[in-house]
């Protein structure tokens, strides 16, 4: 057999065969790994659209109590005034923000409210004192609306059916004239998407079906696949082709060389055993060559190796989230990797001040180059190298990815020489995944404050204020401290938002929200708990101390002179506030339910005494 069919051969068996095994691996994998995506992602769209169809249940039920108890209505009903009753249900509706609404009324009819296809029904009765006078059903969202939320919730398409016909849809036109079945896959336009969807009540005893779709991601996912086989077994085929034409031209080179030692050319031994192109190609090496040629390749493929960990190192840094030890890794791979002396990282504050978050090696050995290189590249959205007295420093800025905004920069130095274009690009590649890295870091920083606060108010939301309430009162029980409470409610805010509008009712809250904060120690926990309602948790704070902090607060809204917003409405506006006080109870048993219904229960007993006023749970 010749040295090329032997090549094509050694060709065959070790890449071709493997890659048609691995192939059918990878697209087994793949398809099963998509329907596995597919279906979680289908399951918890479901549960979330059921969530957002269960609210707006609530919220009609609600709804349809007030208005089923109105007492206006309830005398339009006993004297028989359908116009009237009529007339007070389109007050309530409008008011209450009803998408639509049928009402039985005993005797005298029904009225209905509203047109279009509307989810989240609920059924209340109408009672005149304690009579039932008729039954009403109520819906607070249309299907197109419940389709909004339900997108913006999940990033799936929603359709909503009933009766057999679309009423809603995100995907415009797209399901004209045709039924969407219960689950699995539907052909939409030139797309494939998979689908779950679930049965909910609907209005007038009709119920409707909500379909949920996602694209199916199988057809990418094989494109994908075969792309990259693809990719790789040509890559295989050139490589096999330079390596085959590469060993050929070697063995005739060293074939001459065995001639010139045949002429008495003795730099070369040349060993005399074997009768083919491997026979041959080894008698014309020496342990010294062999040894030499094996030495160097180790050397290449190690450089490999390293260039490849380098790069996947600096792929890391976009993935991790602490900011100082992930520049510690930066500057640390920065100067091994460009063969420096010595390195740091420089960042800037939230206030734009330059902070040294990380240094490798002696950096006052070159303070000068250092400062030098970081002011050029501060100026600057590109690498920087200059030389000071036989110091070469080298600075990159860490620019955002949107804007361009420098979010800080790293630098290194070295003497003896400068630093070759190969190590440059080496560290611009390790500088811009930094910067990506940082970024990231910033905007989870973001997510997570966003997360706990209230936009409007810069307090603590509902949500971060019941951990913090949990924490406490744990951290209560252990160390047998005290724990007060109090909740404030404005007085008469709806009345303020009537005659002044929203923005000066959002205006009182924030100033509301500044007096708390400010009157606030260091362990307080102020939060907005909902609507105008706000608390305070007070670790290490008694009965008497919660009343007094109270009390002090509320002297101090008391005395706010706010400005009127509206213009042709001149003069100051003052707010008062009714806040309730409670301890918690030693009593082992008691939690934070029993501490917040406490306070709950003093702030509405100051509320009904007068208003603005400081009432202690009893």
């Amino acid at each position: 057999m010749s040295f090329r069919n032997r090549l094509t051969l050694f060709f065959v068996v070790i890449v071709i065969v493997p890659m048609l095994a691995v192939a059918y691996v990878l697209f087994n994998l793949a398809a099963k790994s998509d329907d596995t995506k597919v279906r979680t992602r289908l399951v918890q769209a479901q549960r979330a659209a059921q969530g957002i169809f269960d609210d707006a249940q609530d919220r009609a039920a609600a709804t349809g109590r007030r208005i089923g108890s109105d007492a206006d209505l309830a005398r339009a009903m006993r004297a028989r005034d359908r116009t009237r009753s009529r007339a007070r249900l389109e007050v309530l509706s409008r008011n209450a923000g009803v998408v639509r609404l049928l009402a039985d009324l005993q005797g005298m009819g029904s009225v209905t409210l509203g047109r279009g296809a509307a989810v989240g029904p609920a059924t209340s009765r109408l009672v005149d004192g304690s009579r039932p006078a008729g039954r009403l059903r109520v819906s607070m969202l249309s299907a197109t609306g419940y389709v909004r939320q339900v997108k913006r919730a999940t990033g799936l398409e929603v359709v909503v059916e009933e009766s057999g016909r679309v009423v809603a849809e995100s995907l415009p036109s797209a399901t004209a004239g045709r039924r969407i079945p219960a689950e699995g896959a539907i052909e939409l336009g030139d797309s494939t998407y998979r689908l779950v969807s679930f049965r909910a009540p609907g209005f007038e005893d009709r119920s409707v079906r909500i379909g949920l779709l996602t694209r199916d991601p199988a057809a990418t996912s094989r494109a994908v696949v075969a792309a990259a086989l693809a990719g790789f077994l040509l890559l295989a085929l050139a490589f096999a082709l330079a390596v085959s034409r590469s060993l050929q031209a070697q063995v005739g080179r060293l074939l001459d060389a065995a001639h010139r030692v045949g002429r008495g050319d003795f730099d070369v031994v040349v060993p005399t055993e074997g009768d083919d192109e491997f026979a041959a190609l080894g008698s014309e090496f020496n342990q010294m060559a062999r040894q030499l040629q094996t030495r160097v390749e180790e050397l290449q493929l190690e450089r490999a190796r390293l260039q490849d960990a380098i790069r996947r190192v600096g792929e890391s840094f976009a993935k991790g989230l602490d900011r100082d030890a992930l520049l510690d890794i930066v500057v640390e791979t920065a100067v091994d990797g460009v063969g420096a002396d010595c390195g740091r990282a420089i960042v800037h504050d939230a206030s734009g001040t330059s902070v040294e978050a990380a240094r490798s090696g002696d950096v006052s050995a070159h303070h000068a180059a250092l400062e030098e290189v970081e002011a050029a590249a501060s100026d600057s959205t590109r690498a920087v190298e200059i030389t000071d007295n036989g110091a070469s420093a080298l600075a990159q800025p860490l620019c955002s990815s949107e804007g361009g905004q420098v979010l800080g920069l790293i630098s290194v130095a070295r003497v003896s020489r400068p630093f070759t274009e190969p190590e440059k690009e080496l560290f611009n590649y390790l500088a811009s995944q930094a910067a990506v890295s940082v970024e990231n870091v910033d905007l989870h920083e973001t997510v997570q404050r966003q997360a706990v606060t209230d936009e409007l108010t810069g307090l603590f939301n509902h949500r971060r204020f019941q951990e913090v309430m949990a924490l406490e009162i744990e951290r209560t029980r252990r160390f047998g401290s005290d724990m007060g409470l109090i909740l404030l409610d404005m007085d008469d805010f709806k009345k303020v938002n009537d005659t002044y509008g929203h923005m000066q009712g959002d205006m009182v809250l924030r100033e509301v929200a500044r007096v708390l904060r400010e009157s606030a120690r260091e362990i307080d926990e102020p939060a907005r708990y909902g609507g105008e309602e706000m608390a305070v948790a007070l670790p290490q704070t008694d009965l008497d101390g919660a009343y007094r902090f109270a009390e002090r607060v509320r002297r101090q809204i008391e005395a706010l002179e706010l400005p009127i917003l509206d213009g042709e409405r001149p003069g100051m506006l003052r707010v008062t506030a009714s806040f309730g006080a409670a301890a918690l109870p030693k009593d082992e048993d008691a939690g934070r339910d029993a501490l917040v219904a406490a306070a709950d229960a003093a702030l509405y007993e100051a509320k009904r005494a007068g208003k603005n006023r400081t009432v202690k749970a009893g």
